[in-house]
């Protein structure tokens, strides 16, 4: 939005109303649309509309209407809207003051979460375990919230943590475009969370209710755009509560809009200015509208990134409140093999699950680490199992779906059988499809990398490049992205192999570059590079 190449104008001024307020009476647009700007962005928004500043001056809000997005932004008349659906909340007070906080805590029991309305990322919230910090948590989110407003909430840390992004029009129409589930339970923030699309852990008749809650709920609020909704999940029963709604294009939208293949901020604007969603396509003959749900049919994982490299003093221990400053994101047609690209992404000198600084920790010692909710938890959980600690057993100390940590299990125990085993090319076929690199593999065996090379080319096993599909794109001409795997032979979507026998990596982007201008490569959904690769 502030590049020189898209934007009219462009403005290096504080975001705060009274700047906004200048600017708009300077260009004198017709409307605003609030949305797209982050929770910045939406809150400036409302104080506007809330002052009569737009009204005054023929200014129209798009998209979502102010009461709609007070509603889903404001604590109490969130906890309101939600009860009158018969939408289950956890069990929360909206309070204005500390002491009225001090009293409800006494009433539910501490640890509390405390939620700040109108704030980004968790600011100025958190886990309060004794009265001392529900005091000082309390008192620095209710000046950090717009209206002077935070809710008490009973903790249900351990519980599943599920994200749906939906998108409704004006009209009424309503799809789900992702399902997203945490790795990490309830009590750390989404945006710290090492995240997986689709969700992986949901039986059928979770799915579909969480679905049709998320559904039913954009639908009360007359959301006119995308929205995230999140939930918690009690693992044992199908027992759910709604923690809160974000009426705006957020950081999960991101995540899910390059996940599918879905322009979530595209189609948001165009719904904002009254196009409905089966209006929306790419303009090519036989494309998929914005009114049809994306086929997710691979795994995509999300893992922070953390700035504890620049902020040496921070405390790296993980809550509530937001601490990522970005994120990699990463797909694979299996979890450990996502997982592995995210981690290589990162670019924190590690290509695996081994981190050389917990090797020389004591068995108690990493033990006591897997209470620890930090940046480390994903190495330390690999280390634990290394040194032979049950899976059940992570799983009581960090509520971790037993699910998820098998397949961290699977990519130890390649490991082990990397170390301790000649590299047979059945062997070396089964590290490339959990994710492993040339290089990683090369140095747990101790075998040159260069005859790893050598093993994977004399026994074709080379990876396949599958197509993300991308809906209703803008540039008939788009080049698609695509994803690596290494477990078969795919077809593209008519039957016919994709081969590309290129000696460079040079000519392999030339051949790539011409085929993506031939109509006939857009309903290719695979091609596959029989001769080199990369890694």
């Amino acid at each position: 939005m502030t590049d020189k190449n898209m934007a009219d104008k462009i403005y290096v001024e504080p975001l705060t109303v009274t700047t906004v307020k200048k600017i708009l009476l300077k260009e004198k647009p017709d409307s605003v649309l609030p949305n797209l700007g982050g929770q910045t962005g939406l809150n400036i928004s409302m104080e506007l509309a809330e002052s009569g500043f737009l009204e005054q001056n023929n200014i129209r809000l798009l998209g979502t209407m102010p009461e709609g997005i007070k509603r889903a932004e404001d604590r109490q008349a969130f906890k309101d809207t939600m009860e009158e659906i018969g939408e289950p909340c956890v069990a929360s007070k909206v309070v204005t003051s500390v002491e009225d906080a001090v009293e409800y805590s006494k009433e539910i029991g501490l640890p509390v979460v405390v939620r700040p309305a109108y704030t980004l990322g968790g600011t100025g919230g958190g886990m309060a375990y004794t009265e001392e910090e529900l005091r000082e948590i309390c008192s620095h989110g209710l000046k950090l919230s717009r209206v002077h407003q935070t809710l008490i909430e009973k903790c249900i840390s351990g519980w599943k943590e599920i994200e749906f992004e939906v998108m409704r029009d004006r009209f009424g129409n309503c799809i789900t475009i992702c399902s997203m589930e945490n790795i990490d339970p309830v009590g750390i923030h989404t945006g710290d969370s090492i995240v997986v699309a689709p969700a992986q852990t949901l039986a059928d008749k979770e799915l579909n209710m969480l679905k049709n809650s998320a559904l039913k709920i954009i639908e009360t609020l007359k959301i006119e755009g995308g929205c995230n909704v999140q939930y918690a999940l009690n693992p044992d029963t199908l027992e759910y509560a709604v923690i809160e709604v974000n009426p705006r294009v957020s950081r999960s939208s991101a995540l899910a809009s390059k996940a599918t293949g879905y322009p979530i901020a595209k189609v948001a604007t165009k719904v904002a200015i009254g196009y409905a969603l089966n209006e929306i396509t790419s303009g090519r003959k036989g494309s998929k509208t914005a009114a049809q749900e994306p086929v997710v049919d691979y795994i995509v994982a999300k893992i922070p990134k953390w700035p504890f490299n620049k902020f040496l003093t921070a405390t790296k221990e993980l809550g509530t409140q937001m601490k990522a400053t970005g994120e990699v994101m990463s797909i694979g047609n299996n979890l450990e093999n996502a997982l592995m690209k995210a981690v290589r992404s990162l670019e924190e000198n590690v290509d695996s699950l081994i981190l050389p600084k917990l090797q020389g920790l004591s068995d108690s010692e990493l033990r006591k680490d897997l209470e620890h909710q930090d940046n480390e938890r994903l190495w330390v959980i690999a280390e634990n199992l290394r040194r032979g600690v049950s899976i059940p057993e992570i799983y009581n100390i960090t509520k971790i779906n037993e699910f998820f940590l098998e397949k961290i299990y699977n990519i130890v125990r390649m490991e082990e059988k990397l170390q301790q085993r000649e590299i047979t090319p059945e062997l070396l076929k089964k590290a490339k499809v959990l994710g492993f690199t040339d290089l990683t593999i090369s140095r747990l065996s101790g075998v040159p990398e260069k005859e790893i090379k050598e093993m994977r080319y004399s026994n074709n096993i080379v990876p396949t490049y599958i197509e993300v599909d991308i809906c209703a794109t803008e540039d008939v001409g788009q080049a698609p992205y695509y994803y690596s795997v290494y477990n078969e032979n795919e077809e593209s979507a008519n039957g016919q192999k994709r081969n590309f026998e290129c000696a460079t990596d040079t000519q392999r982007r030339c051949r790539s570059k011409s085929l993506y201008s031939k109509k006939e490569s857009h309903r290719s959904r695979f091609w596959t590079n029989k001769n080199r690769s990369r890694n």
